[in-house]
Formats: structure tokens, C-alpha cells, sequence
């Protein structure tokens, strides 16, 4: 007896995709496991083709020991039957499925051998991957990431859900074989997709089961929704089925929304590649199988495409394919539902209120443009489509209708023969050249405008003939002074190309190209290609094609790529860095320069904005640069500016006499020995820090050297307690002699406000309500999260979805709120579009201190933010819902229940209660506020700037003069 069996079918229903070199793959992956005991079980169905018989014969022939040839009855024709003849012929302790085409990875069989000896589980399942796109690249289902995020063993399914609600258990596992016979384990041989419904079974009927974290199937297709959708609504259902006989029935409501998300969805979105015909069968195939209720708990255009489905609507669903690659895109008119919901239209009364389309206006709405027809007419490329436009983004106009009550929000109409003007326009893909056509026919209907086209392409479109190539469409309408521009959005057949062409004359000649050809692109929008279809211009790419690939032309583009690595390389951060450190170092320190940066060039703010404020207040000779991430906006205009990592920073900082930052310069650059190293530190400590934390203790012995280095630097660190001394100084390892208890320069600007309020009162308020155009009778909440992960690749800030609902919030308390989210500055924050004035972005802000001193509440969790936002006495909210696995996760200095400012909620609810009981909750907290600001905050006296001024920059002598210098921008 064998290890494993691993049965593989051959011929059965799906024949004509699964052939020989398919099979090969799947034996051969059998046969290269690192466990030499497993053996392939190749049955081969009685209307296998030729090829296929010979490509199993010669297999079995080539390793008769470990391939087996199985011929079943000639009457098992599905591939549930075919499999179940490979159960019966199997031998191995542990039996695995494949089908044709899926690869075992090389040590597949012994790591579900080990996990199953080890658990003694009867079932053993693990990662697998499909095959997307033409390229074949593999990719994992995304929620394999929860499921097999550690190896463990459950004693029962239910225990590990995500088995049965989602479709893992169709490969990558395998059955102890004395348990599938015990069982009497079967594939259902009248379903199609058997191997859906086999693997839940399976799962229910067995007892203990392994999860092993490593990938064990390769090479799966993606299954055919549009050909195969009645067979995977049976395999579903029967699912449900079984999971009700198990009195599952919240597993069994989760897998139908799993089901929408994990084949309606894709097969909606797959709408545009199909053809009509195909389209109009598909749907109607939906509307015959799909009779259970579409679940609620989906997100709305998730559940517009699967209502659609189910109600047969093939132009409906192809609508909702396109909103669903672009959420953002106006697809539909949107009509008011109960309540004040909008819904999708009167046909698909699905509450799509939450996509906040109806807060848009026109100009700033991204609106569908549905192209409708485009062929050719007396020579000219004749285009018609319909672009939609609500009402109730209708710019204002003298023509006004009355409100019906299907409409949105309240909003004029224009009157049929509006003031709507459009062009068509033909833009070069990558380039800056136009080609406008004016277009004649502009009709508005009340819920759209209908346009058509004329355009003279070959008369008018003259490309250069190289580079410019490919040309988009977009229509371009304007109404009121305002324009909107939108793509021409089309599935893949509407455009017969080889019945749409025209003559084109590229200003090189009809060498380059002499046709020009409509299609539709792979997002789905018009475009038009510069072809060759003559023989003069085709011979005319084939040699340059030639004069381009023959082995000269090969060299010289290996030497210009080799050229290419070279100069990339003179410009990498190894290279500038080991320049700077060998070489910039030596040369004299500047008198009177100052480096000034802010969270690493990220923003012009913070206590290095005040100290170069109070720098310039008192006039002191000193030459101020700020060094910038990405863009100089917002920095100051009588500074040196320069990018960060350019080859000016590095000069700049080689030769200051002063560096000034508040996160860190770049740890591999070395501080030249006559340069002070000012460090102002961003913030407070509540969480762990330097060399307390987890994450560095466990790093090794040069990177935490690198560390200690990098903090070596500071000759002077700003603190503001001797909390900061006891956590921040110590986890740095810092000596007594390099701190400055002076306080936050940046919360000067807190002190000074809070003596304003106190005497004046809140009004009016800072100049920043104004420019956010908050109004005076709305409270300012501010909701400042705290960092929660790196930065995303590439030096990109990562986009991740805050733990508060803003969007819930709005509705609740936006007449009376206006909430500012602030994600942190190495983070960007998801938010949906909200009524105007409830919610507003304020993460690109500068300087935080501002939106401090305009927030009457703040909203955090474990930022550092909250120790400076009590200085203005003012209520704060610590919404924490994962306080104790933060706590355990990352450590802390203290207990935050206990110290808090404020109350702290567990949940949104209670978070939401606070803010509904505000006052009571201010006059309760107001003591531990007290004690939070004096115990964080002694040193923050509202002369903190000035005093760090005078004990690190000023000199005997020191001039009392401002300089001015020209900004720059350095790359």
C-alpha cells in the first residue's frame, strides 16, 4: 500500500479543455513529490480522444509503478463518476483528487502526510491557486489568508467555517481512505461541479481536520460561470443544503452571500467581454436558477449586478459590470426610495444611498457614457451613445420643472433643448495632442442626454505616425460654464472592426500606418489604433521590426539597458548614501545653515514649523532649507527647498550647521562631526517605543546597531514630562545631557488658543473653519487614528479602512457635527462620499496643530495626539475597541483605562452615546482631563520655541536680519 493516491481523470465531460498536455502536467507533478510514495491514478472515460489515450498509455508505460491506467464502465461518462472509480481503485493510505491541469506542489503529499499522521485528522486541506489571465499567473483566493493563516487542527468544520462558506475544499485536500470508506464518501455523479459539493460532505461526515498553511495545488481554471451557472446553483444549493441538515443555518446565510460575491459578482463583471447573444442566454439562464433572494447584507452594487442577474436584465447587468469596476461612476439614474434612500432605478429597487452619488455635482461626477453605436457612414466614424446624468446633478439653469416624486434630491431641469453643448474628442494615449469633432446632436431626456457624431478621422486625426498610435475617445459636455468628461464605455462586440475602418495619414507618411481602426479597449472604452493594412506599410514594419530584433539592434539594446542599470544605479539611495558618507562629509560646514524636515518631508508642520517660525519672528541670520517629500506646496517661500534623497539634500545636510527634524533623517546618512542634531520628536509615548519594542528586541545584532547609530545622532531631544524621560529617553537609550525640557514647540500654538478661548471665547473661530467651510453652529469633531502598520510599497502611503463608520456617523449627527478625519501621515484613509459638510479629509493638512486648535472633541484610540490635545482642556473620546490585543500586541507604558482624558468605548455605539451625551460627559471627565494634561504636559508652558531658540541656535553676536531665498526644488 502506497502513501497517496492522487486520482486523476481523463476524458470525462470537459474533454475538450482538458487534453493530454494537461494531463501530463498533472501526472508529472505527481511524480516529482519529495514523498516517493505517492503514486497517480489516471482514469481514462471510454470517450477519451485520441491524443489523450496516447498520452495516458505512454505515461503508465514510462513509470508503471507509480502511474496506474484505470479503465472504468464504459457507462461512467461524468467526471463524478469517473472519480468515483478512481476512490475504488485507490490503494494509498490518504487519497487526493486532481483535475487535469492542477499541479501538486513538489512537497505537497508530505506535508498533508505529516499534518495527518500528526493530527490523526481524516481530512487534511490546504492552500491552492487558480490560474488568471492569458499571461498564466497564479493567485490565491484572498480569504485563503484567514483560513490557513496558521497549521491547526479542528474537531470540527464548523469550527473552521470559511471550509463551507467558501469554495475551499474543491482541491488541495486530501481523505484518509479508510475514512472516505467508512463514510461511503461519493462524488455525485448527475452534478457537473461535483467537486463542490463533495468536499463539504466530506468535511461533515469526517471528524477531526488538519489545516496545513503551505500551498499544495497549483494550475486550477477558473471555472467557466457563463457556460457552467446552473451547475454551480446546484452545487451551491446543495451545499446549503447540507449545511441546514446540519442545523448550520447562519453558515448556510453567510455561504449564499459568499456564493454572490465568489461567482455572481465575477460572472456580472464578465458581462462586457461576452457577446450579445451570449449575454441575452446568460441572463436568462440566471433568471430560470437563481430563485433565492439576493442577500442584503452585500455591498449595493454587489447587490444591484446579482438582482439584475437574477431577474434576467442582460443590459441591466452589463450596466452594473461597468459601475462595478468603477464605483465611483454615475451608472444609474437613482430614484427615491423609502426614507429618503436612493435607489439604483425603478426596475432595481436596491438602496444604493451609501455610494453617495446623489451628494455629486456636475463637473466633479464621474458619469457613465454608454456608446451605442459606432460604425461607418460616408466615409466619417459615426458614434451614438447616452450619457447618464440624474436630475439631480442637472446644472442650474433658467429651465426649471417641479420635482416628480421619482427624482433625487430637489434640483432644476433644463428643458429638452437645454443649454448642453458637447465634443467629441480623440486624445493620444500618453501625450499631450487633442483632436476635437464638434458633435450636432445633444438631446436631454430627463434622466440622460443622447448624442450621435460625425467624425471626418481621416481628414482631420493626423498622427505622427510613431508613438502616437493609439487615440482615446472621451465626450466632453458643458452646461453653465461647467464641464464634464467622460469615456466612451462599449462591450467588446460592439465594434465589427473589420467592417469600421478609414484612411489615415500619418504626417511621416502612409509608411507608418495607413488605417485607422475602432476598438474597444480592455477597460472597456473606445479607442481608435493606427494599423498597417496595405502591403507598403506592412513590409515597412516588418523591416523595422527586423532592423530592430536582428542580433546588432539585440546588442545595442542590451547595451543600452546595461547603460540604463548603470545611471539607475548612480541614482539609488546605496549609492547617494555611500557618496555622502565618504565623500560630502569632509567638505566645511556652512555657518548658520539649518535643515529643517517634518515627518520625513512629508508636510511643512509640526515643532520644526514653529522653531523656523520663531526663528524668523526674532530675525536671527540663519539660512533656513526644508527638505520635501513629493511637493513643494504648502512649504515656506523664503526657504531653500529641496527633495528628499536628491543629491541638493545631501549637500544641504553634509554641509548645515544645524539639522532640525521631529521623526528622523535617513538612519544610513552619518552626521557631520560640527552639525547639532536637534531632535523635536512627534509625539508622546503610550505604546512601546525603540528598543522596549517587541519588534526590535527580536531583530539582530546590526539592525539594531543601526538603530542605535541612527539615535547616537541627536545631540539635543526636546521633551515635554518626565514621562517622556522615563519611556521615550530611555527606550532610546539617550543620555541626561541631550535633553531639553522645554516642551513641543508646535504646542505653543495649543497653549496660546486655549488662553484665547478661556478670555475671548471660542468665536470666532480660526481661520481654518473658514477654509474647510465649516459652520459656526456646528461642534468640530476630530477623528485622528493611530498608526497601524508600514507604508505601503513603493514608498506609497497605504490606504486602509478606518474602525469608525463615517458614514454611519454622518447620518447620525451631521446636522449638528462636522467630523475631520486625519489618518496618520504614513496611512491615507478610505472614505465614502458623505452629505456636504459632515465629513472632511484633513490628512494632507500641514499642520496638525491647526486642526487641533479648530476640533472641539477629538475621536483617537492610541495616538500620541491625545496628550497634546488635552492641553486645550477640551472634551476627548478614546475609541478602542481593540484596546486589550493592541495592548498585548504592541505593549504599552501605562493602563489607558485607567490614565485616560476621557471616556474610553469599546464600542461604536458607546462611542456614539458619549458624543449624544457630550456635556455630561465633559463636566465627568474634566478632572481626569486635568491630571492627564499636567502629568504629559509640564513642560509645555506656551514658550517653547522660544526657549529651544535660545539654548541651541542663538550666538553671541548673532545678527538680527531676515534673509530671503529664492525657492528651489530639488530633484
Amino acid at each position: 500500500m502506497t502513501d497517496f493516491s492522487c486520482v486523476i481523470t481523463a476524458g470525462g465531460e470537459k474533454g475538450g479543455s482538458e487534453g493530454p498536455d494537461a494531463l501530463r502536467a498533472s501526472v508529472a507533478s505527481v511524480l516529482g513529490q519529495s514523498l516517493r510514495g505517492s503514486e497517480a491514478v489516471v482514469v481514462l472515460a471510454a470517450r477519451a480522444d485520441a491524443p489523450t489515450r496516447t498520452a495516458a498509455r505512454a505515461l503508465a508505460d514510462s513509470s508503471p509503478d507509480r502511474v496506474r491506467l484505470i479503465h472504468p464502465d464504459p457507462a461512467a461518462r461524468t467526471t463524478g463518476a469517473l472519480r468515483n472509480a478512481g476512490l475504488d481503485a485507490a490503494t494509498g493510505r490518504y487519497v487526493l483528487v486532481l483535475t487535469p491541469g492542477e499541479r501538486l506542489h513538489r512537497h505537497a503529499c508530505r506535508n498533508l502526510w505529516q499534518a495527518g499522521e500528526r493530527s490523526r485528522a481524516d481530512l487534511v486541506a490546504g492552500r491552492w491557486s487558480r490560474t488568471v489571465g492569458e499571461g498564466g499567473k497564479e493567485q490565491e483566493p484572498p480569504w485563503q489568508d484567514e483560513l490557513y493563516a496558521r497549521s491547526r487542527t479542528v474537531a470540527r468544520f464548523a469550527d473552521a467555517p470559511q471550509l463551507v462558506v467558501r469554495d475551499a475544499l474543491v482541491t488541495g485536500f486530501c481523505l484518509r481512505r479508510e475514512a472516505a470508506l467508512r463514510h461511503g464518501l461519493r462524488y455525485e455523479e448527475d452534478l457537473a461541479h461535483g467537486e463542490i459539493l463533495f468536499g463539504p460532505l466530506a468535511a461533515a461526515a469526517v471528524g477531526r481536520i488538519a489545516l496545513v498553511r503551505r500551498l499544495i495545488v497549483t494550475g486550477r481554471a477558473v471555472p467557466d460561470r457563463a457556460r457552467d451557472l446552473a451547475a454551480l446553483v446546484e452545487a451551491h444549493r446543495r451545499v446549503a443544503a447540507t449545511l441546514d441538515a446540519h442545523g448550520l443555518p447562519a453558515l448556510r446565510e453567510e455561504r449564499e452571500r459568499a456564493f454572490v460575491r465568489d461567482h455572481l459578482v465575477p460572472l456580472a463583471r464578465s458581462f462586457p467581454r461576452l457577446p450579445a447573444a451570449r449575454r441575452t442566454r446568460v441572463a436568462a439562464t440566471a433568471a430560470r436558477v437563481l430563485t433565492a433572494p439576493v442577500p442584503r447584507e452585500l455591498p449595493p452594487l454587489e447587490r444591484v449586478a446579482a438582482t439584475l442577474l437574477a431577474r434576467g436584465d442582460a443590459e441591466g447587468v452589463l450596466t452594473a459590470a461597468y459601475a462595478l469596476s468603477r464605483p465611483a461612476t454615475v451608472c444609474a439614474p437613482g430614484v427615491m426610495g423609502e426614507g429618503g434612500r436612493v435607489e439604483w432605478d425603478d426596475h432595481c429597487p436596491v438602496d444604493i444611498t451609501e455610494l453617495g452619488h446623489q451628494y455629486r455635482e456636475f463637473g466633479e461626477a464621474r458619469l457613465m457614457n454608454r456608446l451605442t453605436r459606432c460604425t461607418s457612414e460616408e466615409g466619417r466614424l459615426l458614434l451614438e451613445g447616452r450619457l447618464v446624468l440624474p436630475p439631480h446633478i442637472v446644472p442650474e439653469t433658467p429651465h426649471t420643472v417641479p420635482e416628480t416624486p421619482h427624482t433625487v434630491p430637489e434640483a432644476p431641469h433644463p428643458a429638452p433643448d437645454g443649454p448642453f453643448t458637447a465634443t467629441l474628442e480623440f486624445r493620444a494615449r500618453g501625450g499631450a495632442r487633442a483632436v476635437a469633432f464638434p458633435v450636432d446632436d445633444v438631446r436631454h431626456d430627463g434622466n440622460g442626454i443622447t448624442w450621435g457624431a460625425r467624425a471626418d478621422v481621416t481628414r482631420l486625426l493626423r498622427p505622427l505616425g510613431v508613438g502616437d498610435t493609439a487615440w482615446d475617445a472621451r465626450l466632453i459636455v458643458e452646461a453653465g460654464g461647467v464641464r464634464s468628461v467622460s469615456d466612451l464605455f462599449g462591450p467588446q462586440d460592439l465594434v465589427e472592426e473589420a467592417a469600421v475602418r478609414f484612411a489615415a495619414r500619418p504626417r511621416l507618411g502612409r509608411l507608418s500606418g495607413d488605417t485607422w481602426e475602432p476598438y474597444i479597449t480592455l477597460k472597456d472604452h473606445l479607442a481608435l489604433r493606427l494599423t498597417a493594412r496595405r502591403r507598403p506599410a506592412r513590409t515597412t514594419r516588418r523591416l523595422v521590426r527586423y532592423a530592430t530584433h536582428f542580433r546588432p539592434a539585440r546588442k545595442a539594446k542590451l547595451l543600452a539597458r546595461a547603460l540604463r542599470k548603470r545611471l539607475d544605479r548612480y541614482r539609488s539611495r546605496s549609492f547617494k548614501a555611500a557618496t555622502y558618507n565618504t565623500w560630502l562629509t569632509r567638505l566645511p560646514v556652512r555657518r548658520g545653515s539649518v535643515v529643517f524636515e517634518s515627518h520625513m518631508g512629508r508636510c511643512y508642520g509640526d515643532s520644526p514649523r514653529a522653531l523656523h517660525e520663531e526663528i524668523r519672528r526674532q530675525g536671527l541670520k540663519l539660512r533656513s532649507t526644508w527638505s520635501y517629500d513629493t511637493s513643494p506646496a504648502g512649504f515656506p517661500d523664503d526657504a531653500r527647498l529641496v527633495r528628499r534623497w536628491s543629491w541638493r539634500y545631501l549637500w544641504a545636510l553634509a554641509r548645515a550647521e544645524y539639522w532640525v527634524d521631529n521623526q528622523g533623517f535617513p538612519q544610513h546618512l552619518r552626521k557631520p562631526a560640527r552639525t547639532t542634531y536637534l531632535q523635536t520628536w512627534h509625539g508622546s509615548a503610550y505604546k512601546r517605543m525603540g528598543f522596549d519594542e517587541t519588534r526590535v528586541r527580536l531583530q539582530n545584532a546590526p539592525q539594531r546597531e543601526r538603530l542605535q547609530q541612527a539615535v547616537h545622532r541627536f545631540d539635543h531631544f526636546l521633551v515635554r514630562s518626565e514621562h517622556d524621560v522615563a519611556t521615550l529617553a530611555r527606550a532610546y537609550r539617550l543620555p541626561e545631557d541631550r535633553l531639553l525640557r522645554t516642551g513641543y514647540p508646535r504646542n505653543d500654538a495649543l497653549v496660546a488658543e486655549r488662553t484665547r478661548t478661556e478670555t475671548e471665547g471660542r468665536l470666532p473661530r480660526p481661520p481654518l473653519a473658514g477654509a474647510l467651510g465649516i459652520d459656526d453652529h456646528k461642534k468640530v469633531v476630530l477623528y485622528a487614528p493611530t498608526f497601524r502598520g508600514g507604508p505601503a510599497a513603493g514608498g506609497k502611503q497605504a490606504r486602509r479602512r478606518l474602525l469608525l463608520d463615517v458614514r454611519e456617523f454622518a447620518e447620525r449627527f451631521g446636522d449638528s457635527y462636522t467630523l475631520l478625519v486625519r489618518a496618520h501621515y504614513l496611512e491615507a484613509a478610505r472614505l465614502p462620499v458623505c452629505p456636504p459638510g459632515t465629513v472632511i479629509d484633513v490628512s494632507r493638512h500641514h499642520d496638525v496643530s491647526e486642526v487641533l486648535a479648530l476640533a472641539d472633541v477629538l475621536v483617537t484610540d492610541y495616538s500620541s495626539i491625545m496628550f497634546d490635545f488635552a492641553l486645550l482642556d477640551r472634551p476627548v473620546i478614546l475609541y478602542a475597541p481593540d484596546l486589550d490585543a493592541y495592548a498585548a500586541e504592541r505593549g504599552s507604558y501605562f493602563d489607558l483605562r485607567e490614565k485616560a482624558p476621557g471616556p474610553v468605548a469599546a464600542t461604536q455605539e458607546e462611542l456614539f452615546v458619549e458624543l449624544a451625551e457630550l456635556k455630561k460627559s465633559d463636566i465627568r471627565h474634566a478632572s481626569h482631563r486635568a491630571a492627564f494634561a499636567a502629568e504629559f504636559g509640564a513642560y509645555d508652558r506656551g514658550d517653547a520655541a522660544r526657549r529651544v531658540v535660545a539654548a541651541v541656535f542663538s550666538r553671541q553676536g548673532a545678527s538680527r536680519i531676515t534673509d530671503h531665498h529664492d525657492r528651489g526644488a530639488g530633484r
